[in-house]
């Protein structure tokens, strides 16, 4: 066991009948990081979260929050975290501030001043007095955030926390958590089909796919294994890739469906690209520099793992 995880798993498996949810996930987010679960739909990634949070319990494998392992030591560490994990469980007819002093007094949370301060820190205050089925879903998803708070954990475990919010609320909500890690210290596991935003938050990745976890990488490591790729656009895509086979042989290049071409690490400077069109007469309409995105890294894992 290795000290600096608080959240840990060991070849995890889990079934639903003949489906396998999960086939020996381990993962391993270090305290005071924020991790993103990334993986398409039915991946598996609220099954492993719903683990964590245990409102389900694995076929066979282990987990461990804060070192710990066996139930009666998982019950009391999930008391030092906070969950959403698919739709909040809310009373349609109580009001906000009604649904987390319901909450706090159900964690035993002391103190009533504790409701204004995380609903102001989530920015829901606005709508504190609203009944909880009048709340559109970010502001759903963000009372949900309030009550996972409301006990001041260490851990918080979010499975699509930005889900319904606008962009604006999405930026809000990506600095929320950067202030909540980075001064309270609170380690976020959270999964995200919007890989941009996810790639903005996390500074720790984990790819799941098909049940199983293809690879657990820190945005550092990540960024240098993103190629640099140039993205170009001629006015005779066919003569220019003959070009590129015979003067840049070590270069990779793909005529893409918009008949663009991508040179995957480019052995040249982008100058190299535009003069060697202009000495053939092939008018280059575009050449952009560009880093491959979180999106595009895991296309690439998926189709290795194949």
């Amino acid at each position: 066991m290795n000290r600096e995880y608080v959240i840990e798993t060991k070849s995890v498996t889990k079934s639903y009948g003949s489906l396998l949810a999960l086939d020996g996930v381990s993962i391993h987010v270090a305290r005071g990081s924020i991790y993103g679960l990334i993986g398409d739909n039915g991946a598996g990634k609220s099954t492993l979260l719903k683990l964590l949070a245990g409102h389900i319990f694995a076929a066979s494998g282990e987990i461990l929050l804060f070192g710990k392992t066996g139930e009666k030591e998982l019950e009391r560490c999930r008391r030092q975290t906070g969950t959403i994990i698919e739709q909040p469980g809310f009373f349609p007819g109580m009001t906000a501030e009604q649904m987390l002093e319901y909450y706090r007094i159900q964690k035993g949370v002391p103190g009533k001043e504790k409701i204004e301060e995380i609903l102001k820190l989530t920015g829901i205050w606005e709508k504190r007095k609203s009944k909880c089925k009048t709340l559109s879903l970010g502001q759903k998803q963000r009372l949900g955030l309030a009550i996972a708070l409301i006990s001041e954990p260490q851990i918080l475990i979010l499975d699509e926390p930005i889900n319904g919010l606008d962009p604006s609320g999405i930026i809000e909500l990506r600095n929320l958590f950067h202030r909540l890690n980075q001064e309270k210290n609170i380690t976020i596991l959270l999964s995200s089909h919007i890989l941009t935003e996810l790639q903005q938050t996390a500074d720790t990745f984990g790819f799941l796919h098909k049940g199983r976890i293809l690879e657990e990488i820190s945005s550092e490591k990540l960024m240098e294994q993103c190629n640099d790729y140039l993205n170009i656009t001629v006015t005779d895509p066919q003569s220019y890739t003959v070009l590129l086979e015979k003067h840049a042989p070590k270069d990779s290049c793909l005529v893409l469906p918009d008949q663009s071409i991508e040179i995957t690490n480019p052995m040249r400077k982008p100058e190299f690209y535009s003069q060697l069109a202009a000495e053939h007469g092939i008018l280059i309409k575009s050449l952009e520099q560009r880093h491959a995105s979180l999106e595009e890294y895991f296309i690439n894992l998926k189709g290795v793992s194949k």
